[in-house]
């Protein structure tokens, strides 16, 4: 086990990542483990680094002192060439003479002098500056300065040649002349620009214990619901009887989930829809994304829109449905088991910063990669949106037929028409701003693991529908009036919800977009900026109050008899704060001072005045 260099309150200079600038900074911490130094920048940015990342304030002051006394001695050298007082002059030829060659060896010096190790001035970035920019923020604090002294460890490339015009260093001679004082002399220092990504340090979900009981529990919980509604008295207190384990499986339920993941992969292929690119990795590498989701469900619209013409019976899903919750079950643990496995063999590179503690079952529930794919094919990319978010609209489809047939109804009922057309409005917002998923914590932070693949796949399609399947074997009779008073609460959550993420997304892809004049921001260190007008000058987190308010219009129309409706708005209520406990926690280590100033400016997080 190698052994710590710096202590903890020491202060050297840190490597700037994914440049060659070195910064004044402070060493808060060390992990042990993963042998990296917890620094702190002056303005409050904390990051982790290397070792070799970091020197210390002496070595750069005594490199300082050798460049800079390097040139005398040459000059000195030079002037001691001058004409020796023993010999005797031969007149002004011998004086013209001596003059021409003092003067080549004058030249020949400062020709050296140009190759001496030059002196780089930075600026720290301040928090203060609150100007756009696309690259490493500039600051105007003069106390904000660290002098940096590049050395050559390896032959220079094409970031050496830039420094090297930048600063008009020039060789002695010809061009292959300049090639061999590099290699011999060895001037700056090349660094690799790819950063490994380091072993996850803080866990959630209350770590390894948490998460194996969660991989339990939450499928626990799923069958539980819809156990609970198949119930005449759905009460808390009315715990429903366990099937038989052999109810719970049938392959014929199974065949069909598979069937319509394979028709959506196959729809997700297909060459139709812009290709855009992600945000950049870790790597600096952007990923490519075909977006056409949305043409996906033109085309599962239209499928089914078949079926029905050829009468076939779609409630059937309705009076299989535990079965198909146990088949997508299966599959989203099958899946997670190989993505699990291949993400041993993953790059370093590659492995999520969430999902990297070295812990088996911690990484397996999280999610070890960050972007597994089979070619081109992004599998968390085409779970978070197309087989669970498609196939929920399908399944409220099928429990509006089945309530039709059970209660002998020429029309649904205004209580499921109001379910119905409230979450397809959700579904096809996704679906049209598909390349919003893009920016969000689950593509760029969170890897693909048992947590995603189970809420994509089994979460999402059959508890996101709990009211529609409750509306069933529960019909609840409300007035128009109370009817148009919950359309009114459905829009506004739906205005702020869309209009938030819409202010977010399109300044994270452009904040130099001439309609975003008007929005004010915190600039920090990292070249991002914090919205401070609009939604996100309103509260934190707009989008998530957004969202609370439209589950909330969801499971009004199911009256106020039973608890159960309104599970999904207590679970939505939960997760979004334990995001936003964790969406403050990655923004406080990633922003520094500057999400402190946004925090002061934006006290509320979800609800105004209140929290």
């Amino acid at each position: 086990m190698p052994g710590r260099k710096f202590a903890d309150g020491e202060v050297v200079m840190g490597r700037w990542p994914g440049s060659v600038l070195y910064y004044e900074v402070q060493v808060t911490s060390y992990d042990d483990v993963a042998h990296l130094y917890t620094v702190k920048y002056k303005d409050g940015t904390e990051l982790a680094l290397k070792e070799s990342d970091i020197r210390s304030q002496s070595s750069f002051k005594h490199r300082k002192s050798q460049s800079s006394s390097s040139s005398p001695s040459r000059r000195s050298s030079s002037r001691s060439r001058s004409r020796s007082p023993g010999r005797p002059a031969k007149g002004r030829r011998r004086s013209a003479s001596q003059s021409r060659e003092q003067k080549e060896d004058k030249k020949k010096a400062m020709q050296e002098t140009s190759l001496a190790l030059p002196v780089l001035v930075v600026r720290k970035p301040s928090e203060n500056n609150t100007k756009r920019y696309n690259g490493e923020p500039e600051s105007t604090e003069k106390n904000d300065t660290s002098c940096i002294i590049l050395e050559q460890k390896l032959k220079p490339d094409l970031e050496v040649k830039h420094v090297l015009e930048q600063y008009s260093l020039r060789s002695r001679k010809d061009e292959k002349k300049k090639e061999e004082i590099y290699s011999e002399k060895k001037i700056f220092t090349t660094v690799k620009p790819i950063e490994k990504t380091s072993k996850t340090k803080e866990l959630e979900f209350g770590g390894r214990i948490g998460t194996f009981m969660l991989i339990f529990l939450l499928p626990a919980t799923v069958f539980y619901l819809l156990l609970m509604c198949k119930q005449d008295d759905p009460s808390l207190m009315n715990i429903p009887p366990l099937p038989a384990l052999e109810s719970l499986w049938e392959a014929r339920a199974f065949g069909i989930f598979l069937l319509w993941f394979l028709l959506q992969v196959l729809f997700s292929l297909l060459p139709i829809g812009k290709v855009v690119e992600g945000l950049p990795l870790s790597s600096g590498k952007k990923l490519q994304y075909r977006i056409n989701g949305f043409y996906a469900f033109i085309f599962t619209a239209a499928v089914i829109g078949m079926l029905l013409y050829f009468q076939l019976e779609l409630h059937y899903l309705y009076d299989h449905f535990m079965q198909f919750a146990v088949s997508a079950a299966v599959f989203s643990l099958a899946l997670s088991i190989y993505l699990y496995i291949r993400s041993l063999k993953a790059p370093e590179e590659e492995l999520a910063p969430s999902g990297n503690s070295g812990y088996l079952i911690y990484d397996f529930f999280i999610g070890h990669e960050l972007n597994p794919r089979i070619g081109n094919f992004d599998l968390k990319y085409f779970c978070e949106l197309r087989p669970g978010l498609i196939g929920w609209v399908v399944i409220n489809l099928a429990m509006l037929l089945a309530e039709m047939k059970i209660h002998n109804l020429s029309v649904p009922s205004l209580s499921m028409i109001l379910v119905n057309s409230f979450q397809l409005l959700y579904v096809v917002d996704a679906l049209w701003n598909e390349e919003a998923v893009l920016t969000t914590m689950d593509i760029t932070h969170d890897g693909f693991g048992f947590m995603l693949a189970f809420g994509d796949l089994v979460w999402v399609p059959f508890v996101y529908s709990l009211q529609a399947f409750y509306l069933v074997g529960h019909p609840t009779v409300i007035s128009w009036p109370v009817a148009a008073a919950i359309t009114v609460v459905n829009c506004v959550g739906y205005y702020i919800f869309r209009s938030a993420n819409s202010q977010k997304n399109n300044f994270r892809r452009n904040p130099a977009d001439p309609k975003l004049a008007n929005l004010q921001f915190i600039s920090t260190a990292t070249g991002k900026g914090l919205l401070i007008t609009g939604w996100w000058g309103f509260v934190r987190h707009p989008n998530y109050l957004g969202d609370i308010i439209m589950a909330l219009a969801w499971s009004l129309p199911c009256g106020f008899n039973h608890i159960l409706p309104y599970f999904y708005v207590i679970y939505f209520i939960c997760l979004l704060i334990h995001r936003e406990a964790r969406d403050e926690h990655h923004c406080k280590q990633k922003y520094g001072l500057a999400w402190e100033r946004y925090c002061q400016r934006v006290p509320y997080r979800i609800f105004p005045y209140i929290y």
